[in-house]
């Protein structure tokens, strides 16, 4: 196998969703050459998966300024900045004309299957930096490509490994068995044939993030609607009810994700949801009547359910990873220097600073784990984000290491400790108080007659 010069070579990217196209984009500004690998068969493929969910984001947050300035020439209109899309909008409004622009630079139903350097597999040190990265393809008609790299950016998402019901995180006993009642998504309830499975049903609805409470506000709604009639919705917990269980409200910097949450404190307050908290989902059985039976770990037995919904967040696919030298954190599987930015374990504010190719770094030089992928199995990731770190990225591969290393963003504070996530009324608004992270109230009474709970920073 004869490797090409590095410096002659492309910078491989993985997936043509958001962040790996605007990092696409900022590698053309720079005069660097970029090959987008995208499983799919369009632009933002994982994005399209949940087309009809809407962004707390606005347009004008989810569009990248590297990604505008090549769509200028076009003819490309940006949607109205304070506007809120679905994710159908953000994919065909603006994920596909960029790539689009982006031609040959991008090729779809193309799977990166293995990335190392050429002639070394990740035992060996002799001139390791100096050999091209060697990224193996499989495409869709079978046919495999091996091509070569000066860098890699994986954007490739975490959408395909959600994680399983099981408390351990591990799938629970049964759950596999199940299947057929039970989804990692959130329901597109719009869906005839999916509005079907769900109406008149009870379902259990097993997470704590916004994805949670989109499914939640999303059975309230069925709930209300004349062929919703007896759809009920049971919320499993794995914590206690707090100040932060329902996100920021009106302390949260974007109203639309504090919405999210007061809609999922509605559906439970107006009786659409029952919540079960501090249960550990340890295995789902079936009854007689072929209902589901979720089994806690303390031996709790929850009434049955007819359908579940599993949101328990989700995870990295590292495999293709192996042979490189990855430094990265042993609870969230992220980057080392991120990691304490975005554990729980260490703070619980969804707030993060703005981070960059310092953060992004790994023993193996020239490789990134980019957006969502970057977070490993952390939550609270916004686009933004994404868009500054292949800034930084693209500009250290450049040689503009004063670019690099400078801050060129600021997020907006949750306005709670947790959660982020999508929201789905575009309709609705609400005033933010620019409260900080601590910024929620201590106390939150669910339902009539519930416990009031204390939490918050």
């Amino acid at each position: 196998m004869n490797a090409p010069a590095t410096t002659d070579l492309p910078v491989v990217v993985i997936g043509a969703g958001p962040a790996g196209l605007a990092a696409a984009a900022h590698l053309v500004d720079r005069g660097l050459t970029p090959l987008v690998l995208e499983a799919g068969s369009a632009a933002g493929a994982a994005v399209r998966e949940w087309a009809h969910v809407r962004l707390f984001s606005t347009w004008g947050e989810v569009t990248d300024p590297a990604a505008e300035k090549l769509l200028a020439p076009t003819g490309w209109v940006k949607p109205d900045a304070a506007t809120y899309p679905s994710g159908g909008d953000w994919a065909e409004q603006y994920l596909q004309p960029l790539a689009d622009v982006l031609g040959q630079k991008v090729r779809f139903g193309a799977t990166a299957t293995g990335v190392s350097r050429a002639g070394r597999d990740r035992i060996v040190d002799a001139d390791r930096e100096a050999q091209p990265f060697v990224v193996h393809v499989t495409h869709t008609d079978g046919r495999e490509e091996r091509l070569f790299a000066r860098a890699v950016i994986d954007a490739s998402g975490t959408w395909t490994t959600p994680s399983p019901a099981g408390g351990s995180g591990l799938p629970a006993l049964g759950e596999k068995a199940a299947s057929d009642k039970i989804t990692y998504r959130v329901p597109d309830l719009k869906d005839p044939a999916s509005r079907a499975r769900y109406a008149g049903k009870r379902t259990a609805v097993i997470g704590s993030g916004a994805s949670a409470f989109t499914a939640l506000a999303y059975l309230a709604d069925l709930a209300k609607a004349k062929d919703g009639s007896g759809t009920k919705g049971v919320w499993i917990l794995r914590r206690g009810i707090s100040g932060s269980t329902f996100g920021g409200g009106t302390a949260d910097q974007l109203p639309a994700r504090g919405a999210l949450g007061l809609a999922a404190k509605a559906a439970v307050d107006d009786g659409h949801a029952d919540a079960v908290t501090g249960f550990r989902t340890d295995a789902i059985e079936r009854d007689s009547d072929d209902r589901l039976v979720l089994v806690g770990e303390d031996g709790r037995r929850l009434d049955p359910v007819d359908e579940v919904i599993v949101l328990t967040g989700f995870r990295p696919d590292l495999s293709f990873l192996s042979e490189l030298r990855l430094g990265l954190d042993e609870r969230l599987q992220a980057p080392v220097e991120l990691a304490p930015l975005i554990d729980p374990n260490q703070h619980s504010c969804g707030t993060v600073y703005p981070h960059g190719v310092r953060e992004l770094s790994h023993p193996e030089k020239d490789v990134y784990l980019v957006g969502m992928k970057s977070y490993g199995r952390a939550p609270t990731f916004l686009a933004m984000t994404g868009y500054e770190q292949v800034r930084s990225i693209v500009a250290a591969l450049a040689g503009d290491q004063e670019a690099a290393e400078r801050v060129e963003l600021t997020l907006p504070e949750t306005g709670v400790c947790g959660g982020a996530g999508l929201f789905d009324d575009p309709a609705a608004s609400q005033d933010s108080d620019g409260g900080g992270c601590c910024a929620a109230p201590t106390t939150l009474q669910i339902g009539v007659g519930a416990q009031t709970a204390s939490g918050g920073c």
